[in-house]
C-alpha cells in the first residue's frame, strides 16, 4: 500500500469529524467500575461502554463480538489471526476541578477533545478501529487477520484480558495504545512487601500513639498524620521549622488535650516516579526522629523506618536494593503506606526494579535490612517484562512511527505496567505523542486529534506490513 495513499485517506476532513463523533460517543458513557451484576461482571458502566463500542465496530464493517461482558473483540476477516491491539473501554472516577467541561460532555476546543476517557484509553481505541477500517476500504489484501481487543477492566486490575486469555490464545504479535509513541518494550518487575513489628504497652510520654500515611500501595503520598501524645505545640514548632526547611514538607499543628496531632503535607506522584512527588510519610518520620520522644520502642521503631528510608531516598539505597542497568534504568522505590497503633505497626513500599534485579540483591537484601530492626517482612517479587529491541515486530513499529512523524523511533523502558505486561512478545505503542500531556486520571484530561489522527495513519501501516 501506497503511503501516499493512506495519507489522503485520513487527510479527508470527513475523517476528523468521524474520530471526534465516534470518540465522543464512548465519553459521554460513565465506565467506571462498580460493583459486579447479572452479566456485567465490572457493573453497568463498563458494560454499556462495550455494547456502544462494539455497536460502533459493526458500523465500520468489523466483524463483534461480545464475550460474557468481560471482553469485545472486532475482527477485519476470517483468516488466521496474527496480530492483537489491546485497549480498554473503563476509566477512572471523574474527581473534581474540571474547568473546561464535565467529566462525560465531551467537548473540542482549539484541536483539543475533553472528557474522561478522551486520552486514557477510548480516543486509542477509535483509532485502531479506524486503522482497520481504512484496511477495509482501501482494499488491501491481507494474508492475516488483525483483531481488537476492547478491555472493560484496566484500570481496576485487568481481570477482563486474565478472563479472555484464559480462553483464547495469544497472537503471534500485541500491541496496546495506552501509553505513547515511539515503543515501550520493557515495565520494570515489582516487589511490594509488606512489613509490620510489634511492641508491648507503653506509658512513657511523649512518643507517637497513632499515625496514618498513604492511601493507595502505587501512589507516593501527599499526606500523613501523627497523634504525639505529652508534647506540645510551642514544644514541637522550632523542629517542625527546621524539618519544614529540610525535606520542602509543610507541618500542620493543632492540640487537643494532652495530645498534639501531626498533619504533614507533601507532594502526591505515581510510584513509579517518586521523584516527582514529596513523599509526606518520610518527611513526617524525618520530623519525629528529631523530636524529643521517649526511649521506649515505638520511638524505635520509628527511628528504624527513617533509617531505612531516608527522605529524599527514591533508589532504595538505604535499604541496600538500589541497583541498575544501561537497558532499563534504574529502581524506584516509594515508602507509600504506614499505619502505627498503641501496638505496633504495619507498612508497604512500591519498588520497581530493573532487568538486572535478582532474588538475592532485592528481595534477600530488603528483608535482611529489616530483620536487623526486628520487623517481619512479606511479599515477593512480580517479573520485569521485556520484549527484544531487535525484534522484527518491533522494528516494523518504530519504522512506521518514523515514516508518519519524521521522529526518530526508539524503545522506552518504564516503571509503570500497561496492559501487555503478561502477554508473550506485547508492547505498548501511542497514542500519546512525545511531549504531550493530555492530563490522563486528571481533572481535563484530554487528547489531541491532530496527533490521533497521525496515530490512525502509523496503525494502518502496521496492519498492512504485519499482516498482508
Amino acid at each position: 500500500m501506497d503511503r501516499a495513499q493512506i495519507e489522503a485517506y485520513f487527510d479527508d476532513p470527513k475523517r476528523q469529524e468521524q474520530l471526534v463523533q465516534a470518540i465522543s460517543r464512548l465519553v459521554r458513557i460513565r465506565s467506571v467500575r462498580e460493583d459486579a451484576q447479572p452479566g456485567m461482571p465490572f457493573g453497568p458502566g463498563p458494560a454499556a461502554a462495550l455494547a456502544e463500542a462494539l455497536a460502533l465496530c459493526g458500523e465500520l464493517g468489523l466483524s463483534a463480538q461480545n464475550h460474557e461482558n468481560y471482553v469485545g473483540t472486532a475482527d477485519l476477516n476470517e483468516k488466521e489471526t496474527r496480530l492483537h491491539i489491546l485497549g480498554h473501554l473503563d476509566v477512572v472516577g471523574e474527581g473534581t476541578g474540571w474547568t473546561v467541561t464535565e467529566p462525560y460532555t465531551p467537548k473540542l476546543v482549539d484541536g483539543m477533545l475533553y472528557g474522561r476517557g478522551a486520552d486514557d484509553d477510548k480516543g486509542p481505541v477509535v483509532c485502531a478501529l479506524m486503522a482497520m477500517q481504512a484496511v477495509r476500504e482501501l482494499g488491501v489484501e491481507l494474508n492475516y487477520n488483525v483483531r481488537m481487543i476492547l478491555g472493560t477492566d484496566e484500570e481496576s486490575g485487568s481481570g477482563d484480558i486474565a478472563y479472555y486469555y484464559a480462553r483464547e490464545p495469544y497472537a503471534p504479535y500485541t500491541f496496546s495504545p495506552d501509553a505513547e509513541f515511539p515503543v515501550i518494550n520493557i515495565e520494570k518487575g515489582s516487589y511490594k512487601p509488606a512489613f509490620t513489628k510489634t511492641w508491648a504497652p507503653e506509658t512513657a510520654t511523649p512518643r507517637v500513639t497513632a499515625l496514618q500515611g498513604g492511601f493507595r500501595i502505587n501512589v507516593l503520598p501527599p499526606e500523613a498524620e501523627c497523634v504525639v501524645t505529652g508534647l506540645s505545640a510551642a514544644a514541637a514548632r522550632p523542629y517542625c521549622d527546621r524539618s519544614a526547611a529540610e525535606t520542602g514538607a509543610v507541618y500542620e499543628l493543632s492540640e487537643a488535650g494532652d495530645d498534639l496531632r501531626i498533619l504533614c503535607h507533601g507532594k502526591g506522584a505515581h510510584a513509579s516516579l517518586p521523584e516527582e512527588g514529596n513523599n509526606a510519610i518520610t518527611a513526617l518520620l524525618h520530623l519525629l526522629c528529631a523530636l524529643p520522644l521517649a526511649k521506649v520502642s515505638s520511638t524505635a521503631a520509628l527511628h528504624a523506618l527513617n533509617a531505612l528510608f531516608p527522605h529524599g531516598d527514591c533508589a532504595g539505597r538505604a535499604l541496600g536494593i538500589a541497583q541498575s542497568d544501561a537497558v532499563s534504568g534504574a529502581l524506584t522505590l516509594a515508602f507509600s503506606l504506614l499505619e502505627v497503633n498503641k501496638h505496633g505497626l504495619s507498612g508497604r513500599f512500591d519498588s520497581r526494579f530493573p532487568l538486572c534485579a535478582t532474588e538475592e540483591n532485592c528481595k534477600l537484601a530488603a528483608e535482611a535490612a529489616f530483620a536487623k530492626f526486628g520487623f517481619t517482612v512479606e511479599g515477593g517479587m512480580d517479573a520485569p517484562h521485556h520484549t527484544d529491541a531487535d525484534s522484527p515486530f518491533v522494528q516494523t513499529l518504530l519504522r512506521c512511527y518514523e515514516a508518519y512523524t519524521g521522529r526518530t523511533g526508539e524503545c522506552l523502558a518504564i516503571g509503570g505496567g500497561t496492559y501487555v505486561h503478561d502477554i508473550p512478545g506485547g508492547v505498548a505503542f501511542g497514542c500519546g505523542m512525545p511531549g504531550f500531556n493530555g492530563n490522563m486520571h486528571g481533572a481535563d484530561e484530554h487528547t489531541c486529534i491532530q496527533d490521533l489522527l497521525t496515530a490512525c495513519k502509523i496503525f494502518t501501516q502496521v496492519i498492512i506490513d504485519v499482516c498482508a
